[in-house]
């Protein structure tokens, strides 16, 4: 099966979108941070809690998660953080 777009691995991190976990005060420190970063390729890499096993069974339908693929969630400040470093179109 061909997928329309596969995740490039290679592509590193290039910028925050939005502010740092301790200015949000969402910081775990060692126990992680929820963040938002643009890859060097254009592409986004969200760190989060990975809740896919707890919404799986309960999806919107038309709303599928590949077998590769994790549903993650990530607080809601740190996604209103990004919105003025995400281009709108």
């Amino acid at each position: 099966m061909t997928r329309g777009w596969e995740a490039d691995a290679s592509s590193p991190l290039s910028r925050r979108l939005g502010r740092s976990p301790e200015e949000l005060g969402t910081t775990g420190g060692e126990q992680g941070c929820p963040d938002i970063w643009e890859l060097e390729n254009g592409d986004v890499a969200v760190i989060g809690r990975d809740l896919t096993d707890s919404y799986r069974g309960r999806l919107p339908e038309g709303v599928t998660i590949a077998p590769d693929e994790r549903l993650v969630v990530i607080p809601r400040r740190t996604a209103v953080a990004a919105k003025a470093d995400t281009p709108d179109a």
